[in-house]
């Protein structure tokens, strides 16, 4: 089955061809349909800001890499008993690309997060079909059409940062990153009840979107004093909730003078293996009492991302897409940073009179 995978290891900005990442297709072995398998014909397939870390080996280097995380599409065939979810062929689903064992102490004891068997089940979505274990499917409601219904997954890191938060009504928020998962927890944390929601984003489209989304404010860190402008927008108060979705080293150290005293900061993207943030433990844990946490994969929060899907404001991010036959160009534009999302249609599916 033609799946879409890195190639070659390396930066895909590389400047230099030769050492330049490579993103292809690849004619990947359908896998075999265990009896608690759905096997699911891809209709969309989007691509992630954590996609390109894998050209560059954050997670090994032996290619090819399948591709795709971000996707949804019809049920084409089930296992002898993947039956209690009432799944049936031609269901409209999306869902979640790991699979946790169950069976190991942090599965056990309700830490999923930690499966020490997470990564011995890889099987990329950015392909014609999957072949996923049924606790990993999720039918899509009626209103939500498949382009939007690949969003299902971002739209559950959201929901975990949010969760992470443990937020309360009222509490002052910012978000710093306007990329899709900062403008989705920032919709998340809107309906949660933040107040004084700032996006904190250099790129003056992104601040556009946020303010659209539901912020209160934008700060562009480049010509403003976030600082200063923090004071003005809390009076005085600080943040009581900061959240990274960035992944900018050079981002997320000043972060920490944003937070209130007791203020919680949730780092929910993927940084560097090597970077390493000074921290001052007296002023910031011991005199501000500050909480650091960060997310890693999103237990637990997909049936109530399913929930909200069809809630938020998706049309901003499926409105570049791609066929897999182009999946080099979808990087190259993914890599420009000239759209919001970029979105590969793996197979054309009728989905009735659904928009987008």
């Amino acid at each position: 089955m033609k799946t879409v995978a890195v190639t070659k290891i390396g930066n895909l900005r590389d400047p230099d061809e030769r050492a330049r990442g490579r993103i292809g297709l690849v004619d990947f072995p359908e896998p075999p349909l265990g009896p608690e398998d759905v096997r699911i014909r891809v209709a969309y397939s989007a691509i992630c800001g954590s996609d390109p870390h894998l050209a560059e080996g954050f997670f090994g280097t032996e290619v090819p890499i399948g591709l795709g995380h971000e996707l949804s599409g019809v049920v084409e065939a089930l296992g002898a008993k993947a039956d209690r979810n009432g799944l049936r062929i031609g269901d409209r689903v999306a869902g979640n690309f790991l699979r946790f064992c169950g069976t190991c102490t942090p599965c056990r004891g309700g830490q999923q997060q930690f499966c020490e068997h997470i990564r011995e089940y890889n099987r990329p979505g950015m392909a014609e079909t999957v072949t996923w274990h049924e606790s990993q499917v999720y039918r899509l409601p009626d209103n939500v059409s498949l382009l939007r219904g690949c969003l299902l997954e971002p739209t559950s890191v959201a929901v975990r940062i949010a969760d992470k938060t443990n937020i309360k009504v009222g509490d002052r928020v910012a978000v710093c990153g306007g990329g899709p998962i900062g403008q989705l927890a920032l919709q998340v944390l809107k309906m949660s009840g933040a107040t004084s929601l700032t996006l904190i984003e250099p790129i003056a489209e992104r601040r556009e979107t946020a303010l659209r989304h539901g912020a209160d404010t934008v700060i562009d860190p480049i010509a403003e004093n976030q600082v200063l402008r923090t004071q003005e927008i809390t009076d005085g108060h600080g943040f009581d909730i900061v959240i990274d979705a960035s992944g900018s080293t050079r981002a997320v150290r000043g972060l920490l003078d944003l937070a209130a005293k007791g203020g919680t900061i949730v780092y929910g993207a993927m940084y560097p293996q090597d970077f390493e943030m000074p921290l001052n433990l007296s002023d910031y844990l011991y005199l501000k009492e500050l909480t650091l946490t960060g997310v890693f994969v999103s237990p637990y929060a997909f049936p109530r991302a399913l929930q909200i899907v069809p809630y938020l404001d998706l049309d901003d991010f499926t409105q570049t897409v791609f066929d897999i036959e182009d999946a080099e160009a979808a990087f190259a534009a993914h890599m420009s940073g000239e759209h919001a999302k970029v979105v590969i249609r793996c197979n054309r599916i009728e989905d009735g009179n659904r928009v987008a």
